[in-house]
């Protein structure tokens, strides 16, 4: 579990090594959801049967139809302080339960029946001392049936299970905030540097369409200075929310807030004129909100005559001087490195040649990566 990735890989990996150990052919961890009422299959393990997928999309059973993970678990188990416990249960409804739980069987006897298993034990997860969903392992018919110690087993092994969660929940959390900018909810500049390199790397190895589109939002100095600063945060809260939408209409891009009023749209696959048409509408979009004066917006694409990029830096450094001559012309439409004479553009040379800035720029964009 500690080696895996994301936190379904991580509940993937529970479900596999619990059935190992348990001598099991098939596994499922559930989780419940308290806003749906629903018990949702997160992954699936083993030997599946028709219908059952390893990572089911929606997968899912009314919380009434397995009562013991709403009442008899929350209330009894985790709010009384006692210890969870796993139960088993069989095909032929013999079960060993080990604390009351056979006023509840009968779905999980169907259910049993239902998929041609033989036996199952079923052990409660219990995170920072409340129910958060269900290990569950099962036997083909005919091979040995799960007694009392393969239950108190699998309690151990949930409880193991649930401390690995929790790790990967609480890094997941870490993760979002490190790559998260607070205010839009949109991706950072750090997740955009790791993002952008990683796409560099996929265009010199398979050549890749990788675009990055740089915006400026205008008027957001005048918002603070004459409204305060609430109002110019609304306006970066709203910007963001417009950057979003337009966003997904590319597969796979990243809307992120580089800091300030700057913005930008990382993609990788779609073809220079998609993502010129959504910035375009961008465009439009910003210049109809309430607050501000619009966006300026530059692109730099790999599918665009702007020459070799090698680096992320270098296709940073012309989306950014596209968008410098964006604001410096008011445009309304978005200016694209290289369709201005390849090579020759005033953007692409603007890129390889900018000129020196005054003293007091170059303390204020210190630190930014040009």
């Amino acid at each position: 579990m500690a080696a895996a990735r994301t936190p379904l890989d991580t509940v993937a990996a529970a479900a596999e090594r619990v059935m190992t150990a348990l001598g099991g052919s098939f596994a499922a961890v559930s989780v419940w959801e308290r806003e749906r009422g629903r018990l949702r299959v997160m992954v699936n393990a083993g030997e599946l049967t028709a219908g059952e997928e390893r990572f089911p999309e929606d997968e899912s059973y009314p919380v009434h139809d397995f009562p013991e993970i709403a009442e008899f678990l929350h209330e009894e188990w985790a709010g009384g302080g006692t210890e969870p416990r796993a139960w088993v249960e069989s095909m032929d409804g013999a079960a060993e339960t080990g604390g009351g739980q056979g006023a509840y069987r009968h779905e999980r006897v169907a259910a049993l029946r239902r998929r041609g298993r033989g036996y199952c034990v079923v052990a409660p997860v219990v995170l920072h001392g409340r129910a958060w969903g269900e290990l569950y392992v099962a036997r083909p018919p005919g091979a040995p049936a799960f007694c009392r110690a393969d239950a108190d087993f699998a309690t151990v092994l949930a409880a193991v299970a649930a401390a690995g969660i929790a790790q990967t929940e609480q890094l997941e959390e870490v993760r979002r905030l490190a790559f998260t900018d607070p205010l839009t909810g949109l991706a950072n500049r750090r997740a955009v540097d790791a993002r952008l390199d990683e796409a560099v790397e996929r265009h010199l190895a398979d050549g890749v369409v990788v675009s990055l589109v740089v915006c400026d939002l205008n008027g957001l100095k005048r918002v603070n200075d004459t409204q305060g600063h609430a109002v110019g945060d609304r306006l970066l809260e709203r910007f963001g929310s417009v950057l979003s939408l337009c966003g997904a209409m590319l597969p796979g891009a990243l809307a992120a807030r580089l800091g300030g009023d700057e913005f930008c749209l990382l993609t990788v696959g779609p073809d220079a004129d998609e993502v010129v048409a959504v910035a375009a509408q961008l465009c439009r979009r910003a210049a109809a909100l309430e607050l501000g004066e619009g966006v300026s917006c530059g692109i730099a694409s790999t599918g665009d005559p702007i020459g070799p990029v090698a680096t992320a830096r270098r296709l940073f450094r012309l989306a950014d001087a596209a968008q410098y001559r964006a604001k410096a012309a008011r445009a309304a439409e978005p200016v694209v490195a290289g369709r201005a004479g390849g090579p020759a553009d005033p953007v692409v040379q603007l890129a390889d040649h900018p000129p020196a800035a005054p003293a007091a720029e170059r303390r204020r964009f210190r630190g930014r990566r040009p």
